[in-house]
């Protein structure tokens, strides 16, 4: 059994922060790269940010220097520091990871339920 459970989410005005976390856990034996997706109302879920098991990262160009994606390789935890937030940002946050657990051996995508980002005066 894997799960991702993502937390951080919420109401904030425009220009303000929030920091997203998603922890990895169960029956995890490594993992290659974790990231973020949003989903908003009427839209196709897209990518937000990814890192790598090496600490590569790529962003969406929408979100290149208002947000960081950042990794704890101890926890399983991967971040998402998000600043200057925008309307647009609004949208449920999806947190993923491509695994392989102990039984398995192979590796496959995992999501976690999402976490709703709001951003709103």
């Amino acid at each position: 059994q894997v799960q991702l459970v993502e937390s951080g989410g919420g109401l904030v005005q425009p220009g303000g922060s929030l920091r997203l976390s998603c922890e990895a856990s169960g029956s995890i034996f490594s993992i290659k790269a974790m990231g973020w997706y949003r989903q908003a109302p009427g839209k196709e879920r897209e990518l937000v940010a990814a890192i790598t098991s090496g600490g590569d990262s790529n962003y969406a160009d929408s979100v290149k220097g208002r947000f960081t994606i950042s990794r704890d390789y101890t926890k399983n935890t991967v971040y998402l520091q998000m600043n200057s937030l925008k309307p647009e940002d609004t949208a449920v946050y999806y947190c993923n990871a491509d695994l392989r657990r102990l039984t398995t051996l192979g590796y496959r995508n995992y999501w976690g339920q999402g976490t709703q980002v709001t951003v709103s005066s």
